[in-house]
């Protein structure tokens, strides 16, 4: 076995049906008073749930998370947090509205507890990301771990079937690369491999019953999994070209992660062999890259960048943006390569090395 380090992240897990209630005795546990309850606009109304449920210790909802968390919009909820008086903040909603609450306190160190309705996996990881003038920067910092996660698979019942289908893969992309990370280590395997099969066998049981209790329980064990990896680790290819498409051009992040992961996955495999037995393995395909192609398009992802609004024109741009700086990889970056693999993804081909 080769030598390796592992740094495990202190946060908090409640896991269940009903997990929602027990919100208050999360609360009192951070010994805060004051939260802000933070969402997406589309989600008013179940922040306002929450808020009901805090009662007194809620500071106020702060309803405009969006997409790639843009400098402007975090600025704002740091400043109405402080207008409140809010000692914690509690994120309910998808990646977007948990990078806010990490882009809250990034600055200021304010705990976070994290509610997700979605599998993005970012409420168990030190990552933070905010889009300023077109380009979407990313870092690490203890401060932005969230304290505590409150999983309630009830909360993702009504989530669509599009989104589920997008939202598993992108927590199956954060696993993926983890198995060929510079970091990668037999604990983080461990789950790696674990999450993309809790997540695959997840969608496979949605698309019978999407209400599925079970099966939504799975889903989010599996995108908890996915998103330790996330969090232990550091990312390549995959997740570069992921900030890089959304923040540059404001694709849909989730999305990104369904048409990219397959052309990445290809693009690496000569290079991580190991890794692709791990994710084939846990997919039940012969390849992991063809697999996850198929997953995605077996249950009505979208498989090109065209049909989520990537420009065509674009692409050389986002090319030269990917090289432009150094991150971990097992394949070096080679501009051809890398342009070919964009087009690819643009014209929804099957992927190739």
């Amino acid at each position: 076995m080769h030598a390796f380090t592992y740094t495990a992240h202190p946060s908090r897990v409640v896991f269940g049906p009903g997990a929602l209630g027990r919100l208050g005795a999360e609360i009192g546990q951070l010994g805060v008073q004051r939260a802000l309850v933070l969402c997406t606009p589309g989600q008013r109304g179940l922040a306002q749930r929450v808020s009901n449920l805090l009662g007194e210790r809620a500071a106020g909802v702060f309803s405009q998370a969006v997409m790639h968390v843009p400098i402007e919009t975090a600025r704002a909820a740091r400043a109405e947090a402080r207008r409140l008086g809010a000692d914690c903040a509690v994120a309910i909603g998808g990646g977007s509205t948990t990078g806010l609450g990490k882009a809250i306190a990034l600055e200021s160190g304010l705990p976070i507890i994290a509610i997700p309705t979605t599998y993005a996996g970012s409420e168990v990881t030190p990552i933070w990301g905010l889009t300023e003038a077109g380009v979407k920067k990313t870092g690490r910092d203890p401060r932005v771990l969230p304290r505590s996660v409150i999983y309630d698979p009830e909360l993702t019942l009504g989530l669509p079937p599009g989104l589920t289908v997008t939202s598993l893969m992108n927590a199956i992309a954060h696993a993926a690369e983890g198995l060929y990370a510079p970091e990668a280590n037999p604990v983080t395997a461990l789950m790696a491999e674990e999450g993309i099969r809790a997540c695959a066998s997840a969608l496979a049981a949605l698309t019978i019953d999407p209400g599925g209790i079970d099966a939504r329980s799975d889903a989010l064990y599996g995108a908890w999994l996915c998103g330790i990896v996330l969090g232990s680790v550091a990312m390549g290819l995959h997740h570069k070209l992921c900030h890089t498409l959304g923040g540059s051009f404001n694709l849909p992040h989730a999305e990104l992660h369904s048409v990219i992961l397959p052309h990445a996955l290809a693009y690496n495999a000569a290079a991580a062999p190991q890794a692709m037995v791990r994710i084939a393995r846990a997919l039940g395909r012969a390849s992991a890259a063809q697999g996850l192609f198929e997953l995605a398009a077996r249950h009505g992802a979208p498989t090109s960048l065209q049909a989520i609004g990537m420009p065509a024109d674009g692409l050389d741009h986002a090319a030269e943006l990917a090289l432009s700086h150094s991150y971990p990889n097992p394949r070096p970056l080679e501009r051809a390569a890398l342009r070919a693999l964009l087009q690819r993804a643009f014209d929804g081909r099957p992927p190739a090395p």
